[in-house]
């Protein structure tokens, strides 16, 4: 009866026993096949690159197995909390394609059966299961003072000996109850460790989803379980959690790694069945030549609000994020180009097993390949949805030109191969303002950029005699660079560029030349998308008057 009373004493309000919530969670009616996964963020700051990564292995796991994706928030580091940092979590989730399907809705919402889902919330039942492991005689009060607790570390480190509270070491483990009971009555503080059954002795065969087939000792270290302000510590909460709401396949961070001897030991003290696990490669960067971990204080890139400033599609992150979680993606993706991401089957199996190099240039080229397959209308809504916050003069410009910026996110869009100006929207700016007049008649003689080898004056030459054979109502491209041709022929310009090397000395130049020079005058650019497509919209009187323009330049 010893053991009774100190868990009574301990747990006065607890009246519930583990086969109360047992039963009261049963496992969700599922197809067979149907997994269940979490994200469970701590919720003290705001969300990172990392953190969407995570989500949407879980959430592919869940998604594509017709199963469950919940949002849990693990909160029982209270002195650590941010403030909106759950409301953060869940708009970066949802704004990047992952919706759960239960959790967590808002700072205090939540939706259903399994909760609460906030951990902070749930102190009862974790109390619930201490107060019956000590019943068990399987967890115990522990009196240890952080004095005790570093004269036995500085004792450990001297005597070379692996530091940690267990066996011998433990000074309170075989404490009886009924000297706990004074104790405790007599004031003296206290928290609750679990009594490790465990043998380092003895290793534990066990298979990661990701990382393969591996082996450990067992934990013999007596782990706090409960804190002295009667919150679980991490290891204890998420065993009961995930219990509890029967999720099927933890995938975490592989910093956690080290902790599954742990969690394997929690699941077997309390009788549950362990759900499979899946631990996650590290991000990495290159930094020099050697790999370090992307870091929160020193990588603009590892806060999501990096993508939002600088406008890469949540999209475009979302397709190089599955380049990273799954190599095949990328060939995949080659062989489906017009096929949603959802398409994709994600493997865990088929993850890195060592850590996940992010490389912006990457990201940059996936983006590219993603926003070029892109209609235009689409094109111009989420350029036009990133600029009303991020930049407001363009906002402006664009949308008072609708129907033309249309056309410009149109351009080149209809053939196999369109092309890829943007990789993010911060670059739009660059690449379209020589379309709207006061960017384009701001720029001065020294901006123009033209072909290599000519002179601003050779380039007058031509425009001042192109100006009166420019056809604005060609048929086609094609017929419109027909007659670009004969009148460069006529000039005394080459259209073989054998025959111009053969003989350089016998032409002004190459038709290619001429026709850089008509994009000189129109855009100011030396590389441009189709030519004859700008001055299409741009419309003939424009292109008229930027001639004009050009020569007196």
């Amino acid at each position: 009866m010893s053991l009774n009373q100190l868990a009574d004493l301990i747990f006065p309000d607890i009246q519930k026993t583990p086969e109360d919530y047992i039963n009261a969670y049963p496992k969700r009616n599922l197809p067979e096949g149907a997994r269940v996964t979490r994200y469970a963020p701590s919720p003290t700051g705001f969300q990172h690159i990392g953190g969407v990564f995570a989500a949407l292995v879980a959430e592919r796991t869940a998604v594509q197995s017709g199963g469950v994706f919940y949002l849990r928030i693990e909160d029982t580091d209270q002195k650590r909390e941010v403030e909106g940092a759950i409301s953060d979590t869940i708009r970066t989730m949802n704004k990047y394609g992952m919706n759960f399907t239960e959790g967590m809705t808002g700072d205090d919402t939540s939706i259903g059966e399994y909760g609460p889902y906030k951990q902070s919330e749930r102190a009862e039942i974790y109390k619930t299961f201490a107060k019956d492991l000590i019943k068990k005689g399987l967890a115990y009060p522990c009196f240890a003072t952080p004095e005790e607790l570093e004269a036995l570390r500085e004792k450990q480190t001297a005597e070379k000996v692996t530091p940690g509270y267990y066996g011998d070491y433990a000074t309170y483990r075989n404490l009886s109850p009924e000297e706990a009971i004074e104790k405790i009555k007599a004031g003296e503080q206290y928290i609750i460790r679990l009594k490790s059954p465990g043998n380092p002795e003895k290793r534990v065969e066990f298979h990661d989803l990701i990382k393969g087939d591996t082996s450990f000792p067992e934990n013999n270290q007596d782990i706090v379980i409960i804190k002295g302000d009667g919150l679980p510590t991490y290891h204890f909460a998420h065993a009961i959690d995930d219990a509890l709401m029967h999720t099927t396949h933890v995938t975490r961070g592989e910093e956690w790694l080290s902790s599954l001897p742990i969690h394997v030991q929690l699941f077997e003290v309390l009788g549950f069945e362990r759900p499979e696990y899946g631990h996650i490669p590290t991000i990495m960067k290159m930094d020099g030549d050697s790999r370090r971990k992307l870091s929160k204080r020193k990588d603009a890139e590892s806060a999501v609000s990096y993508y939002d400033e600088e406008g890469y599609p949540t999209v475009c992150v979302i397709e190089y994020l599955l380049n990273i979680i799954n190599s095949t993606y990328e060939e995949w993706r080659a062989e489906n180009p017009t096929l949603d991401y959802h398409e994709f089957q994600v493997s865990l199996d088929k993850m890195s097993k060592s850590g996940a190099l992010f490389d912006i240039v990457k990201l940059n080229d996936v983006s590219k390949d993603v926003i070029a397959r892109m209609p235009g209308e689409k094109v111009y809504e989420l350029y036009t949805g990133w600029a009303k916050e991020h930049d407001q003069e363009m906002y402006e410009l664009v949308t008072s030109n609708e129907a033309m910026s249309k056309a410009i996110f149109s351009i080149d869009k209809d053939g196999p191969k369109p092309r890829k100006d943007f990789a993010k929207w911060m670059d739009v700016k660059e690449k379209i303002t020589y379309f709207f007049d006061n960017y384009f008649y701001a720029e001065t003689a020294e901006q123009v950029e033209l072909p290599k080898g000519m002179t601003i004056d050779t380039a007058k030459e031509i425009i001042a005699a192109y100006k009166d054979a420019y056809k604005h109502n060609e048929e086609s491209q094609e017929s419109w660079f027909e007659t670009l041709k004969n009148f460069a022929l006529e000039l005394g310009y080459c259209a073989n560029r054998k025959e111009y090397k053969a003989n350089p000395e016998s032409y002004k130049g190459m038709i290619s030349d001429v026709a850089g020079a008509v994009r000189a005058a129109v855009t100011h650019r030396s590389n441009t998308p189709d030519l004859y497509t700008i001055m299409q919209i741009l419309g003939e009187e424009k292109v008229q008057e930027r001639f004009e323009k050009f020569l007196s330049l």
